[in-house]
C-alpha cells in the first residue's frame, strides 16, 4: 500500500514499553529514492529531544489510530548516538547508529537494503539469528564511511521547483511512500503556478537531476506529457490500476515489473 508522508506527520510511535513520541520528519536517500530513518520528537520523558528511528524497527502501521508500532524500547533509544538533525547525517553517525541496534549497512549492494528488498526482511533475519551472517557480507560497506552526505529533509525538500525538459510544471508538494519497501515511489507535483488546481505524479525514476544548492529538480518529461497525465486526487483510493494509468501515459515500466 501507498502512504503520503504527509499522512504519517504526527504518527505516535508505541515502543515495547511507553510512548516514544510523535513522527515529524523523514529522512530519505537522495541515491535510491528510498526514506532511511524517521524523525521523531520525544516527549517530555526526554526532554523533547529528536531522534531517528529506522523502518527496520517497524513492526505495525495503523492508519485508523495514528500509530507505529516498533521493536525497541524506550532505554534503547534513551542510550541511542544523539544527532543534531539540523545538520546533515554523516555516514559515520549512520555507522555508529546502525552499529548500536546491531542492524546492517544499506549501501554497497543492489537492493533497496543493502541485501534486502525490504526492512521486515532484514528485521526477520535478525529474529532468526541470521544477522551474524549479514555482518560478515557488511564488513567492506564500513569503507564507505567517508561518502558525501546522501541523506536529505523530506520537509526540506517540500516546494522545490519542478521543471520538465521545456519549462516549468510546479512545486513539490509531497511524496507516495511504499508501506513495505518505504521506498519512495512517487512525487506528487502541484501544477498550480502553471496550470491551475491540479496535482500529477512522477516517479524518481523519471528524474534528471537535482540541484539541491538551486531547490531544483528536473525531470525527463515535457509540459505537454504533464499536462496530459492522469490526475492525482488524494481523496480516491490510489490503487495499481491507476499507477499502471500512469505508466502506459508516460512509455514508462511500473517499479513492480524491474
Amino acid at each position: 500500500m501507498l502512504h503520503t508522508l504527509n499522512d504519517l506527520n504526527d504518527f505516535a510511535i508505541h515502543a515495547n514499553n511507553g510512548t516514544l513520541g510523535l513522527v515529524k520528519d523523514f529522512y530519505f536517500d537522495d541515491k535510491k529514492w528510498v526514506v532511511r530513518y524517521l524523525v521523531v520528537e520525544t516527549g517530555s520523558w526526554l526532554s523533547s529531544r529528536k531522534v531517528l528511528l529506522s523502518p527496520i524497527a517497524v513492526k505495525h502501521l495503523n492508519r485508523e489510530d495514528k500509530t507505529l508500532t516498533v521493536a525497541i524500547s524506550m532505554e534503547q533509544v534513551e542510550s541511542s548516538p544523539h544527532i543534531d538533525t539540523q545538520k546533515p547525517v554523516s555516514r559515520q553517525y549512520e555507522i555508529d547508529y546502525l552499529g548500536y541496534y546491531g542492524y546492517p549497512y544499506y549501501w554497497g549492494n543492489a537492493d533497496l537494503w543493502g541485501s534486502y528488498p525490504n526492512p521486515c526482511v532484514v528485521a526477520s533475519s535478525y529474529v532468526e539469528g541470521k544477522n551474524s551472517e549479514v555482518k560478515v557480507a557488511d564488513k567492506d560497506a564500513v569503507g564507505h564511511h567517508k561518502d558525501d552526505h546522501h541523506l536529505q529533509s523530506c520537509k526540506a525538500v517540500i516546494d522545490y521547483h519542478i521543471h520538465a525538459a521545456d519549462g516549468d510544471i510546479g512545486h513539490l508538494e509531497g511524496m507516495l511512500i511504499d508501506e513495505e519497501t518505504w521506498a519512495i515511489r512517487y512525487l506528487i507535483i502541484n501544477t498550480s503556478n502553471w496550470w491551475l488546481g491540479h496535482q500529477v505524479l512522477v516517479a524518481p525514476q523519471w528524474i534528471k537531476d537535482v540541484s539541491w544548492i538551486e531547490s531544483k529538480i528536473h525531470v525527463n518529461l515535457t509540459r505537454q506529457e504533464v499536462q496530459d497525465a492522469p490526475l492525482f486526487d488524494s481523496a480516491v483510493p490510489f490503487n495499481r490500476e491507476l499507477e499502471k494509468g500512469i505508466h502506459l501515459h508516460y512509455g514508462r515500466k511500473g517499479y513492480w515489473e524491474s
